[in-house]
């Protein structure tokens, strides 16, 4: 079955935010509202004055979906004593198109279902996107294999012992292909910038207008900008 085109969508862009049933890390996944940033619902709302009507027009049509094992079944947890109810089981999800991962607690493992789960969105996916020690998870399902990718700065060294047939790179985010990773939290907004430019950017884009209007950040990629080393 052919990849969908994210740049050039014929239908809604379905966009998953994948939950482990640990305490996701709140930061990892709040990235995924820049694409909410782009979306009819949002640009919608938005006075003419600020967003004109020739950038409305080219909004982007995106169904998000928070999804998790038993999804409304149970409440998911987030850091800072949040309590999500998904939108989402892995029975009732639809196929998904962007899927997104962030980091789950340490000391919790993936359960067999949680990891069947990734493998079968990553199959299905157009972009797979993970944040800080999500990374593990794709890792954890087979999905790095051969692949070029961050993870944050401080794991970098163990990750290379532990899993030399992925080269990893000391940088804010990386693409290889349709997977996109990232440094540890707030790199997730740097590594959701360029996404979003590098599949709807372009002047006078949504993409384009909301971060100039938002002044949303994207440092420098290898780190160059910080003082300190890790």
């Amino acid at each position: 079955m052919p990849t969908f085109n994210l740049s050039k969508p014929d239908r809604p862009i379905h966009v998953g935010v994948i939950l482990m049933n640990g305490d996701t890390e709140i930061l990892d996944v709040a990235p995924v509202d820049i694409l909410h940033c782009f979306g009819k619902r949002f640009i919608g709302s938005i006075p003419d004055e600020w967003v004109s009507k020739e950038v409305k027009a080219q909004a982007l049509d995106f169904k998000f979906h928070w999804v998790s094992e038993t999804g409304k079944e149970n409440n998911s947890r987030l850091t800072s004593s949040i309590s999500l109810t998904p939108t989402d089981s892995f029975e009732t999800c639809t196929p998904l198109d962007i899927v997104l991962i962030g980091a789950h607690n340490i000391g919790y493992t993936p359960n067999a279902a949680e990891i069947a789960f990734v493998r079968k969105a990553w199959e299905g996916c157009s972009a797979f996107i993970t944040i800080c020690a999500g990374v593990e998870v794709a890792l954890q399902a087979g999905i790095l294999e051969g692949k070029t990718v961050t993870a944050p700065r401080f794991m970098l060294d163990s990750l290379r012992q532990q899993v030399p047939t992925t080269t990893w790179l000391s940088q804010r985010w990386v693409n290889d292909g349709k997977l996109w990773t990232s440094g540890a939290f707030l790199n997730g907004l740097d590594l959701m910038y360029n996404f979003a430019h590098s599949t709807w950017g372009g002047d006078g884009t949504p993409a384009a207008h909301m971060s100039r209007l938002g002044s949303w950040p994207d440092r420098d990629v290898d780190y160059k900008d910080e003082p300190w080393g890790v």
